[in-house]
């Protein structure tokens, strides 16, 4: 069957499904699917510096990351405030990035107006490399990926759909959804800090040097609690309509936060993702738009 695609936000013009998108889901959770991830941004960094460079600005200890090895960062204004998400790995001898493509002209700039004297390049690749969701178990950050050339990206979907089955991002969004993992643009808004979305220790090391916005993220790790938390949301599956981003979440009929990600799971059915007040009791029934649903902790309330 022909594939579908996604018609507005972050992954326009990616596959959405290929018209079963249950069976899709079960191949990715049994580690037998791989997606075609080429609407990301691509990012390169070169220079003997760049480990140290971006270690210094972003949030994730970076220094002594394997070669090889994916993780993911996030890079924070002044306030602590998320301006980026986004997944590195270093093969060597450049620093691999993907993110989201409509954030990466951005990002670049950014990191360029921060070189200063130092031996580093960073360069918009998306041209002439795409991403790919490689089969195999998903890891802690939505992986495994692989970074090759465009002029390679036909024969290496042959290779996979051979043997693999292709999947879209309805699959990988149901399977982050269930597993609990945040994603910039969609359970983000201008006022987003980590610690509201359980990137603590995950894309935040809490142990590592200075860089922008670490005195908001560690005053609050270690003082407070953040004044929002994601929850996971289990849905009432008799509605006709799911809600959509950004749909208000309301509590005894007070607006107490919004929906990131809506997603139908193979297992669970309806789920989403959605940001509320850390004040709401954890057993409370909230509502979107008439449509109820129970809470699941993501980040804890206490």
């Amino acid at each position: 069957m022909s594939a579908v695609l996604v018609e507005s936000g972050p992954d326009h013009g990616a596959i959405w499904h290929f018209g079963e998108p249950y069976k899709e889901q079960r191949a990715l959770e049994g580690g037998t699917a791989w997606a075609d991830l080429s609407h990301r941004g691509v990012i390169t960094i070169t220079g003997s510096d760049r480990t140290k460079w971006i270690n210094d600005m972003t949030t994730q200890e970076l220094i002594s990351l394997p070669t090889g090895t994916w993780t993911q960062s996030l890079l924070l204004d002044a306030h602590g405030r998320i301006e980026q998400q986004f997944f590195v790995m270093d093969d060597g001898a450049t620093m691999w990035i993907h993110t989201e493509a409509e954030k990466t002209p951005e990002f670049v700039a950014y990191l360029n107006k921060m070189k200063f004297m130092l031996d580093v390049d960073g360069a918009d690749k998306s041209g002439e490399y795409a991403v790919l969701r490689i089969p195999g178990p998903a890891d802690e950050i939505g992986g495994p990926y692989e970074i090759i050339a465009r002029s390679e990206l036909v024969a290496r979907s042959q290779s996979y759909s051979d043997k693999f089955t292709q999947v879209g991002m309805w699959a990988l969004e149901a399977e982050r959804v269930a597993a609990g993992r945040a994603r910039f643009l969609f359970e983000t808004d201008h006022k987003t800090i980590p610690n509201e979305l359980g990137f603590i220790h995950s894309a935040v090391h809490m142990n590592k040097g200075c860089y922008r916005g670490q005195e908001t993220v560690a005053k609050v790790f270690n003082l407070g609690k953040p004044p929002r938390r994601l929850v996971r949301l289990h849905l009432d599956g008799s509605m006709v309509h799911m809600p959509e981003h950004g749909a208000v979440v309301t509590h005894d009929g007070n607006e107490i936060g919004f929906i990131g990600t809506v997603a139908r799971h193979f297992e669970l059915g309806p789920i989403a993702l959605a940001v509320i007040k850390r004040s709401v009791p954890v057993d409370a029934t909230l509502d979107i738009a008439g449509v109820s649903a129970t809470q699941e902790v993501i980040v804890s309330a206490e």
